[in-house]
C-alpha cells in the first residue's frame, strides 16, 4: 500500500480515474482516502483487519474506498452488484464483516444486514476531506478479501496480502510495460482480481488513468474508442464477442471510424475465460490487433502470458510472468515429462494467503512442497503453455481417455450454423462419463445428425459428443464463465 501511495504523491497532479464525466486526480484520491481511512477508525489507531465490505458500482467513489480501507488498516472485502442477497450476506457471515459501506442505490437491498454488522455507513455520509493520522499497514498483512466465482461448489474467500497484490501487479506492469502515459478503459466488475488488480491498480500504480463506464454498452464502449485517448483495453471472451457482434451491425462509415481508432491502442488482452479462436480472428480483423491472451486465479492474481513483444500463440496461454514459477505435475504432485499433460503448479510472491476460514481447504490447496494445485490441465507445446480444462470440470474421463471439453468446444465453433456453445461430461455407467454439448445457433431447423457426420471429419470418434441440447443461452456468472455444473444438470 506504501507504495501506491508513493506512486500516487509522485503523479499528484495527474488524473487517476474518469468516472461519470469527471475527471479526478491522484491528489483528490489520496486526500479522499486519507479522510475515509480516518473517518474508519474512528478515533483508533488501527482497524486490525477488521473486514470492510462494501458495495459501490465502479467509480472514483470505490477507488477512494478501497484505498481508505487498507489505509486504516483493515481487509478490503468487494461486494458484487449484480449478486441477490442470500449471495451477498453468505459473504458478509462468511467474513464476519465489522463495516458494510453502501451506495444510496443498494440501500433498500443491503438493509436487512444492517444488523449483522456493527457500522452500516452510507457511502454520502463519508467525508471527503480532512482527518490526520499516521499508519502504514505492514506488507504481510491481509489486505483483501475476494470470493472465488463458485463453478465447482460454494465460493471461498481468497485472502491477499498487500506483499501479494504489490507482486501481482509489478509482474503484469513490467511485463506489459505500463506508463504513466496509458490510459485504460474498466468496463469489469470490481469484485474479481481482473477489475481490480490488472486494471485498476495496475493504472495507479503506473501513474497512468482509468476510465470507468457506468454501465456496459456496445455504442458506449465504441464512443470511448472513438475519442482516442485510451491506450488499453482488457476484457473478457463474451464482451469481445458481444463487441464483434455490434460493429457487424455497423455502417460501413462507422465501422472503419471504430476500426481506426483501435489501430492506436497499444495493448489489448482477453481473459478470466478460455478465449474461442474465432473471436481472436474476428477481433484482428477488425481491429488490427491480436489479442493477448493470459491466464490466472483469484488465488495468485495472473502467472502465465502470451508476450507483449513476441509471438502470441492462438489457443496457447504463454509463458511465466515475471517472478512466477510454474510446473505441470501428475495425480501425486510429481512433474510430468515434456509433452505430457498436467496441473498447473504455481508457487511466487504472487499467490494467495488462505482461504479465510478455511484451513483444511488452505492446507489442500498446496502439495507439501508449497506448490498451489490450480486445477487447470495444460500441456507445454512448441515452448507455451496450452489449457485444456479444469480437472473437474473440463476433463472428461469417457472410455478410458482424458477428453479436453476445450478441445471439442473450439471446433464445435468452426461450423457456421453455430454461435456458441459448451461441453461437459455426464455421468455414464458403460462410459465413465459421456460427451455432451449444449449449442446455441439461429438455425430452427439445425439437424444434429449432419452435425455428428460434420464433426468426424475434425476429430476421433471418441471426442465426438454423444448427446446435445438446442439452447438460447449458456449459463454463465457475472464474468461470463460456463457454470458446466449447472449446465450438467440440464441433461
Amino acid at each position: 500500500m506504501q507504495q501506491l501511495i508513493n506512486n500516487a504523491t509522485k503523479n499528484a497532479d495527474r488524473s487517476a480515474i474518469i468516472s461519470n464525466d469527471t475527471s479526478y486526480t491522484y491528489s483528490l484520491l489520496l486526500e479522499h482516502s486519507k479522510a475515509i481511512a480516518h473517518y474508519l477508525l474512528n478515533g483508533k489507531t488501527d482497524l486490525e483487519e477488521a473486514r470492510v465490505a462494501f458495495l459501490i458500482t465502479p467509480s472514483f467513489e470505490y477507488t477512494a474506498v478501497l484505498w481508505g480501507i487498507w489505509r486504516a488498516g483493515g481487509i478490503a472485502v468487494p461486494l458484487c452488484e449484480k449478486h441477490p442477497l442470500p449471495s451477498i450476506a453468505y459473504v458478509i457471515e462468511d467474513t464476519q464483516a465489522e463495516i458494510l459501506i453502501y451506495e444510496k442505490s443498494f440501500e433498500a437491498l443491503l438493509h436487512p444486514l444492517a444488523s449483522k454488522v456493527s457500522r452500516f455507513l452510507s457511502l454520502d455520509a463519508l467525508p471527503k476531506t480532512g482527518g490526520e493520522f499516521f499508519f502504514t499497514p505492514a506488507p504481510s498483512r491481509r489486505a483483501l478479501i475476494l470470493y472465488t466465482s463458485g463453478t465447482t461448489g460454494n465460493p471461498k474467500g481468497v485472502v491477499t496480502t498487500h506483499q501479494n497484490i504489490e507482486a501481482q501487479i509489478t509482474s503484469l506492469t513490467t511485463s506489459w510495460e505500463w506508463s504513466k502515459e496509458d490510459h485504460i478503459l474498466n468496463i469489469l466488475p470490481m469484485h474479481h482480481v481482473h477489475g481490480i488488480i490488472n486494471i485498476l491498480m495496475c493504472a495507479l500504480w503506473s501513474g497512468a488513468c482509468c476510465t470507468f463506464l457506468p454501465k456496459f454498452s456496445p455504442e458506449a464502449v465504441f464512443s470511448e474508442f472513438k475519442k482516442g485517448r485510451l491506450t488499453l483495453f482488457m476484457a473478457v471472451p463474451t464482451i469481445y464477442f458481444k463487441l464483434i457482434a455490434h460493429w457487424k451491425l455497423l455502417s460501413e462509415i462507422e465501422k472503419n471510424e471504430v476500426s481506426e481508432a483501435l489501430t492506436k491502442f497499444r495493448l489489448m488482452v482477453s481473459g478470466s475465460a478460455a478465449l474461442p479462436i474465432s473471436v481472436l480472428a474476428d477481433w484482428k480483423t477488425l481491429s488490427g490487433h491480436i489479442l493477448l491472451e493470459r491466464y490466472g486465479m483469484t488465488e495468485m492474481g495472473m502467472a502465465i502470458s502470451n508476450p507483449y513483444r513476441g509471438e502470441r500463440k492462438p489457443g496457447f496461454i504463454g509463458l511465466p510472468l515475471q517472478g512466477v514459477r510454474v510446473q505441470l505435475a501428475d495425480e501425486n504432485n510429481k512433474p510430468v515429462m515434456a509433452g505430457s499433460q498436467g496441473e498447473i503448479q504455481i508457487k511466487g510472491p504472487n499467490v494467495f494467503l488462505e482461504y479465510w476460514g478455511k484451513a483444511q481447504a488452505t492446507e489442500e490447496a498446496f502439495t507439501t512442497e508449497g506448490w498451489f494445485k490450480t486445477g487447470d490441465i495444460a500441456i507445454l507445446e512448441q515452448g507455451y503453455y496450452r489449457i485444456l480444462g479444469r480437472n473437474s470440470i473440463d476433463i472428461i474421463k469417457s472410455g478410458g481417455y482424458k477428453i479436453s471439453a476445450l478441445e471439442i468446444e473450439e471446433v464445435l465453433r468452426q461450423h457456421p450454423e453455430i454461435e456458441e456453445c459448451a461441453v461437459v461430461g455426464i455421468p455414464d455407467d458403460e462410459w465413465g462419463e459421456l460427451i455432451a454439448a449444449s449449442i446455441i445457433t439461429q438455425e430452427p431447423n439445425f439437424d444434429l445428425e449432419k452435425l455428428t457426420v460434420w464433426l468426424k471429419t475434425k476429430l476421433p470418434n471418441y471426442k465426438i459428443p454423444r448427446k446435445y441440447r438446442l439452447d438460447h443461452e449458456l449459463p454463465r456468472n457475472v464474468m461470463g464463465k460456463v457454470t458446466k455444473n449447472e449446465l450438467k444438470s440440464k441433461f
